[in-house]
C-alpha cells in the first residue's frame, strides 16, 4: 500500500471509493437514492478539486495495485483553539480490515500536529457502527451526541475527539444580537465557512440551550442551515457546504 497526496487525478477515483464505501456503510439504514444523491453533492468535482489545491488541507490517498482504495480530508478551523476537523475518511468495502484507514488517520493526525491543532474531531452516524468503532479503537473520546435530518428521517450523530495539546478550557464569547438578545459563542465548537469559521451559539452560559451559529467572517448570527444542511450567512455570503456525516468508513 502507498500512501500519497490526492491530484485533480484521483477526483474520479475518489468519488467511486466514497460511492461504495457510503452504501457499505449505510446502506441498511439509508435509502440508496439518497446516498447516491449525496455523493454527487457532497463530493463535486469542482470542490474536489479546490481543496486538493487548499494547502490547508490534508487529503492522502491510499494505493494498491496502482488503484485508490481509501482517502480522508481534514483541515484546521477556529479562532482560540485549533481544531483539526475529519471531514471524511472512507475504505473501499473490498480493501476493509487491512490496516488501511488506521494508515490514512495516523497521516491525517500527524499533519494536524504539524498545525498545532489542539484537538481533532470527527462524526459518525450511530448507524455506522463499524465507525464508531474505528475512532474508539483510536483512542478517540466519546463526546456528545446530536440528531441529524437526512432526507427527511431522523438519525443519531457521535462526536467523537481526540486532544492533542493540554488546552481544555471553554473560550466564549458573550455576543448581543441586533435584537436585542444575549448569546454566548462557543469558540472551541466551530465549523468550517468558505470565508471563516462557523462557531456555535447557545442561549445560556452553561450551554443546555443551542441558538444558533455566530458567524466568524462578520460577526453575525444571521445564518441559514438548509435540508442538507448547507449553512450561509445571510449578512456576508459565508458558507458552508453540506456537512457529511461519514469522517469513518
Amino acid at each position: 500500500m502507498e500512501l500519497r497526496a490526492a491530484t485533480a487525478d484521483d477526483i474520479d477515483a475518489i468519488r467511486s471509493v466514497a460511492r461504495e464505501s457510503l452504501l457499505a456503510s449505510y446502506g441498511h439504514a439509508v435509502d440508496e437514492t439518497l446516498l447516491v444523491e449525496a455523493v454527487d453533492e457532497w463530493y463535486d468535482a469542482d470542490d474536489l478539486v479546490a481543496d486538493i489545491d487548499d494547502e490547508e488541507t490534508v487529503c492522502p490517498v491510499a494505493v494498491v495495485d496502482g488503484s485508490i482504495v481509501g482517502f480522508a480530508e481534514s483541515y484546521v478551523v477556529g479562532r482560540r483553539e485549533r481544531v483539526g476537523e475529519i471531514d471524511w475518511l472512507h475504505v473501499h468495502p473490498n480493501h476493509r480490515g487491512s490496516g488501511i484507514g488506521s494508515a490514512l488517520l495516523e497521516r491525517v493526525e500527524a499533519r494536524l500536529r504539524d498545525a498545532d491543532v489542539d484537538r481533532i474531531k470527527a462524526r459518525v452516524l450511530v448507524a455506522n457502527e463499524a465507525g464508531t468503532a474505528f475512532y474508539e479503537s483510536e483512542g478517540y473520546e466519546l463526546v456528545g451526541e446530536r440528531s441529524v435530518e437526512i432526507g427527511g428521517e431522523t438519525f443519531d450523530e457521535r462526536e467523537y475527539r481526540k486532544q492533542i495539546s493540554r488546552l481544555t478550557g471553554i473560550s466564549e464569547g458573550v455576543v448581543e444580537t441586533e435584537r436585542g438578545t444575549t448569546v454566548y459563542v462557543a469558540f472551541d465548537e466551530s465549523e468550517r465557512g468558505s470565508a471563516a469559521p462557523f462557531y456555535v451559539a447557545y442561549a445560556d452560559p452553561e450551554r443546555e440551550r443551542r441558538y444558533g451559529y455566530f458567524c466568524g467572517n462578520c460577526e453575525g448570527t444571521d445564518v441559514a442551515i438548509d435540508t442538507m444542511d448547507r449553512m450561509e450567512c445571510g449578512d456576508c455570503g459565508n458558507r458552508r457546504r453540506p456537512s457529511r456525516w461519514d469522517a469513518a468508513y
